[in-house]
């Protein structure tokens, strides 16, 4: 499988001064996604986890909730011309019963890294029917301090194993409300990075994630709150900005949305009870 970083000659300019030297880059190559050997979207990631993004993938599109609904992933040998295995190239089985979306009018099969939804057909294709609300499992309703949350940040970057060397990559993270780290993974493109969390927790069947914080390393997007909510994650931490229709999605569905979150400073959009907040004594 291919490598998640790599060497290149770079020419450096410091204060005046230049010489050439080896840089490490992450690697960023195309991940085509096949749905019961039909082909359902090209997405460029960094090698690595590809089962579990693909499996996340498919929970975010609605198509997969439980692990017992998925049969098996592998990767398609002979993707090539010359019959070449490029693990680049993975087919989705579902297990039978589960019904297989009609995806011919949903979605062209080019995502790239930096934007999940290049492709849909129309909003409207986008908001998928979750299949949990948050806190709907008995004994799951999430609450933690903006103290407890503060923390998470840099637990997440001290945790991107990669992004030290290269500099370059997304990550996302689950964490109790406790404040336990329970998994963390690093891509090229954010929302592949939420996909592999949430493909993971998939395979080890423990959809929904209703007692879980999730942390992303970047800004939060309409499609990042999306794969929030379609996972049954009740709180979306971002350490830079929401966008507009993400606010508008998680007041809809009762998301927790926290932006901005930088130190003892946060902003939270909505759901501020989980976080002990009223806004009614904030004179907001």
């Amino acid at each position: 499988m291919g490598r998640v970083t790599e060497r290149r000659r770079v020419i450096r300019v410091r204060d005046g001064s230049v010489g050439a030297r080896p840089d490490t880059l992450v690697v960023e190559e195309p991940l085509e996604i096949r749905l019961n050997g039909k082909p359902l979207a090209i997405t460029m990631r960094t090698p690595g986890d590809d089962f579990a993004l693909a499996a996340g993938f498919l929970v975010s599109e609605g198509v997969l909730a439980s692990a017992a609904e998925l049969a098996n992933i592998v990767y398609c040998a002979g993707a090539t011309d010359d019959g070449a295995n490029t693990y680049n190239v993975v087919d989705v089985r579902l297990a039978p019963g589960v019904a297989v979306p009609d995806i011919s009018l949903e979605r062209n099969v080019y995502t790239s890294s930096s934007c999940g939804l290049c492709g849909k057909a129309s909003l409207e294709a986008v908001r998928t029917t979750a299949r949990w609300a948050p806190d709907s499992s008995p004994g799951t309703a999430v609450r933690l301090t903006p103290e407890l949350l503060s923390t998470f940040p840099d637990r997440l970057r001290a945790a991107q194993r990669v992004f030290d060397r290269t500099g370059g990559l997304h990550a996302a993270a689950l964490f109790t409300p406790d404040g336990e780290l329970l998994d963390v993974r690093e891509d090229v493109g954010r929302h592949n990075a939420v996909d592999k969390v949430v493909g993971r927790a998939l395979q080890d069947d423990r959809l929904p994630l209703s007692s879980c914080v999730l942390m992303v390393s970047g800004r939060a997007s309409f499609e990042l709150a999306q794969k929030a909510v379609m996972a049954g994650i009740p709180v979306l931490a971002a350490v830079s900005a929401p966008s507009s229709l993400a606010v508008d999605l998680a007041a809809e569905t009762g998301l927790t949305l926290v932006g901005f979150l930088r130190g003892s400073s946060m902003n939270v959009y909505a759901g501020a009870h989980r976080l002990g907040l009223d806004e009614a004594d904030t004179g907001s």
